[in-house]
């Protein structure tokens, strides 16, 4: 007797213990000390940042804009698996409250989410508006009525097929999204709102008289849930080793210019390998490139003075840590092994090649400050960087790569 209750505890249960199994190696170390820092250092100087805003600041519009993004991105979180196309295909019609379970689990985790970013974002509201942080809580609720919506319509849209309406769809959302937002933190009259509200209740009765007959796209709900588990894999990956994550790998033509520099030698034979599986491999230089973007925005933006200092370092620290996996990347393909070069060979290019990377990021942390026109500041980040780039490269990380 099938018992779809049963089956949706199964896959949550599942799902949330693999979740929690692989989080333990993530917050664990040295990584939650940083990342305690990272917080503080950012809270202190966003609240400095706050003090500054003068009372004509759009505080509502750049809330709505941020706002907008949060509750428009919906997906509903189905624990699908790749088997299900086949043997639970015929069941599809008795899954209705295995699908709303799922709505259900998906609003309480995203909604957790809009709470912290709404927590973040009111000081703002309450900067440069006579409101305070009074009306959290009824923001809060309302944001969290119009999450559900978001669910309910995202869901309704995954019956079809076209991305062009998927497209069309999360476009329309986020405008009605961002302009109720927008009104709500303006206090605009009551009536508005309601109106929007109504055009939301009608859009999404739209989808649902439309999708009545249709049928769920189930290879498109399995493949977005393998995405999903794929992105959270390959950020656990950079901690221990995930026999689930599937390597993903992309030719990019365009860094070859970088490649072609490594001389054609015996002794450059890992450096090569190396330079080849950071610039090709999603996992290590997407990593790098969103540390350096979030590290310099935050450096550039949000801190000043001795702060920059520390940013710089602990966004130095964040990227050579999570990049030390790249040490043991191949060591599951036996042919590595078949090379002529010595274990001395593979150290002195490995070290070599993430000294060059955190130079690399340095460089720009302190190109951002010399745009500021803080010269001293910049040298005084480019040398601390550098001095810490060498210290963890042939000190720390020498220690790690042993255990």
């Amino acid at each position: 007797m099938f018992n779809e209750n049963k089956l949706w505890r199964d896959r949550a249960g599942g799902r949330m213990k693999d979740l929690g199994r692989y989080l333990r190696y993530i917050f664990n170390g040295h990584i939650v000390i940083v990342l305690l820092f990272l917080i503080g250092t950012a809270a202190f100087y966003y609240q400095e940042w706050i003090k500054t805003l003068s009372p004509n600041f759009p505080a509502a519009l750049v809330i709505a804009i941020l706002i907008g993004i949060i509750v428009t991105y919906s997906p509903v979180y189905n624990f699908l698996l790749e088997a299900d196309k086949v043997f639970l295909l015929p069941l599809e019609e008795r899954l209705k409250g295995y699908f709303l379970r799922s709505g259900f689990a998906s609003l309480v985790f995203q909604g957790y989410i809009l709470l912290l970013v709404l927590a973040v974002l009111m000081p703002i509201n309450a900067h440069v508006s006579d409101n305070g942080f009074g009306s959290f809580i009824p923001f809060l609720l309302v944001l969290l009525l119009i999450k559900a919506w978001n669910l309910a319509a995202n869901w309704k849209i995954q019956f079809y097929v076209e991305t062009s309406v998927q497209r069309w769809d999360f476009l329309v959302r986020y405008l009605i999204n961002t302009v109720f937002t927008y009104l709500m933190f303006k206090q605009a009259n009551l009536f508005i709102l309601i109106v929007i509200g109504i055009i939301m209740v009608f859009y999404y009765y739209s989808f649902h008289i439309r999708t009545t007959k249709m049928g769920l796209k189930w290879d498109l709900l399995i493949d977005a849930e393998e995405k999903r588990m794929a992105s959270f894999y390959r950020l656990a990956n950079l901690f221990t080793d995930v026999p689930k994550l599937k390597d993903t790998v992309k030719r990019r033509k365009y860094l070859d210019l970088f490649i072609g520099k490594i001389p054609f030698l015996q002794e450059k034979t890992y450096l090569y390998l190396f330079a080849r599986t950071f610039l090709r491999s999603s996992d290590y230089l997407g990593l790098f490139v969103r540390l350096t973007v979030i590290g310099s925005l935050a450096i550039y933006f949000i801190s000043f003075g001795i702060g920059q200092l520390v940013l710089t370092i602990l966004f130095v620290y964040l990227t050579g840590f999570q990049l030390l996996p790249l040490w043991n990347h191949h060591q599951n393909k036996l042919w590595v092994d078949l090379y002529p070069v010595s274990q001395r060979d593979k150290t002195v290019s490995f070290h070599f090649l993430l000294m060059m990377i955190l130079v690399v990021q340095s460089c720009i942390f302190a190109l951002l400050i010399l745009i500021k026109g803080e010269w001293f500041y910049s040298l005084l980040v480019l040398g601390a960087g550098l001095v810490f780039s060498y210290l963890f490269v042939y000190f720390y990380s020498k220690g790690r790569l042993k255990k």
